[in-house]
């Protein structure tokens, strides 16, 4: 991929791994849209990334894409680049019925229907141009669930399933269909998580994840496994239930509470 020069929407970028590749992505001169839920942050970011364009919109509310959509086709009909990012994690017990259903499923309304809806908007749009690609944003937990967070995992799964055949259903466009599965990065998605939670998981920084996905898109690698990303994939194909059960640890402590 060419990495400048291109009108690229990254959603869920005014904080975390989307506010990186912002910054990252202006630096190379390339026009950068990003949006979000909060306009705070959305403001401040625009404040401290020069160029930056920003938009309001909820990627797990229908009509919020679809807006999003007739504004960027109308002022950024050039749009090459879509990066979905966007996402949420929580732990969530499930032997305590205690999440409404709505709250239950958040995690899958945000991280796996928004991606699918601005997909379903954008590669009408991303059609129609050159250098183009879109990118899913999916993690290491793809591979491999932590327990604790059920169905932040199960969304991811089912990510990395329906990129795979997003790709094969753009081979025959132009269209780079790429996936990034980050390992647990420095960003504030893991602000409620306890220590106990992340005993043997390594946090890289922020900074350097990008790094590697910037690495990865320019040289057309379509699945970017940065960090202990790549080890997790690895070892959920030849130790699957050796890799599950460390990773289940955190169980005993949250359901001793």
């Amino acid at each position: 991929m060419k990495i400048s020069g291109n009108t690229i929407l990254i959603t869920g970028g005014a904080s975390g791994i989307g506010y990186e590749m912002a910054k990252e992505f202006i630096k190379r001169k390339n026009t950068v849209i990003v949006t979000g839920r909060n306009e705070q942050k959305l403001q401040k970011a625009k404040k401290e990334l020069n160029g930056l364009i920003t938009f309001k919109s909820d990627v797990s509310n229908p009509n919020d894409v679809k807006e999003l959509y007739d504004q960027v086709a109308k002022d950024y009909p050039e749009l090459n680049i879509l990066i979905n990012n966007a996402g949420v994690m929580y732990t969530i017990d499930l032997q305590k019925h205690k999440l409404s259903a709505t709250d239950l499923t958040k995690e899958i309304d945000n991280n796996v229907k928004g991606t699918i809806w601005m997909n379903d908007a954008f590669i009408s749009l991303l059609k129609k141009n050159k250098n183009t690609a879109t990118v899913t944003v999916s993690s290491g937990l793809a591979f491999v669930p932590l327990a604790i967070s059920p169905i932040y995992c199960a969304s991811k799964a089912a990510l990395h399933s329906y990129t795979l055949s997003l790709r094969e259903q753009l081979r025959n466009t132009d269209i780079k269909v790429f996936e990034l599965a980050p390992p647990a990065t420095e960003t504030e998605l893991l602000k409620n998580f306890k220590e106990s939670d992340m005993k043997g998981i390594s946090l890289m920084s922020v900074q350097n994840m990008v790094a590697g996905f910037m690495k990865g898109f320019e040289n057309d690698t379509y699945e970017i496994c940065p960090g202990q990303s790549s080890q997790l994939r690895f070892m959920s194909r030849f130790f699957p239930s050796f890799i599950l059960k460390q990773l289940s640890k955190p169980v005993a402590a949250m359901h001793a509470n």
